[in-house]
């Protein structure tokens, strides 16, 4: 639940980051919805009339609240790549913890916004099934345990150009995630899709607009 404060100096840590390799390097600016009016200016600065390329939403609000529609549709507007966190936690979520159903409630209000969700709620199953009948719903394999057949069911229930790779660094190590596509029963086109063009295609709008070239 960052404040207006820790929302900038992270914002700025990564503008920082990006600074040297701005054709390599991409930046996804972090919001707290609870903070609206903070969050669309940091949205203007660090994406509008800054380098960076999409939006990080995490545990602060609910992404099923009212309060994310006005970043979702500026962003939208900017064609800006939008991750937001879910999980289904046995212990219970955090209290401004997403859900994929939660997710599914954003997704639906905007279906003109491709929408990432992020770590398909962990307990992956569940998850995929939550948001199968959204076409503007990417599945992240990130954070979860690499269970044999996670990737082949995204693949299977959603297609392949709605699976998107993602490392969860430093939460989990290089190896497991990397290993959940490696070791996948699927063709390497495939493994292709999931690991790059995905989200090179979602990305392919907001960079020809900065005129960056990938």
């Amino acid at each position: 639940d960052p404040s207006p404060a820790d929302i900038r100096r992270d914002n700025d840590e990564v503008l920082r980051a990006i600074e040297k390799f701005p054709d390599r390097a991409f930046g996804f600016v972090y919001l707290n919805p609870k903070h609206l009016d903070v969050s669309l200016a940091e949205l203007e600065r660090c994406v509008a009339n800054g380098p960076m390329v999409g939006v990080k939403l995490w545990v602060a609000q609910k992404c099923s609240a009212a309060e994310l529609d006005p970043i979702i549709a500026r962003a939208g507007e900017l064609k800006a790549v939008i991750f937001q966190h879910t999980f289904y936690k046995i212990t219970g979520n955090q209290p401004g913890e997403s859900t994929p159903d939660d997710f599914v409630e954003l997704a639906t209000r905007h279906p003109a916004v491709p929408l990432i969700c992020g770590h398909t709620g962990a307990d992956w199953e569940r998850g995929i099934a939550a948001i199968r009948h959204l076409k503007n719903a990417y599945a992240d394999l990130a954070g979860s345990d690499p269970v044999a057949g996670f990737t082949e069911m995204a693949v299977r229930e959603l297609g392949a150009e709605r699976v998107i790779y993602g490392s969860d660094a430093a939460g989990r190590s290089f190896a497991t995630q990397l290993a959940k596509v490696f070791g996948a029963r699927l063709p390497d086109a495939t493994k292709q899709l999931i690991f790059c063009d995905n989200l090179k295609r979602l990305m392919l709008p907001i960079l020809t607009a900065k005129g960056i070239k990938v």
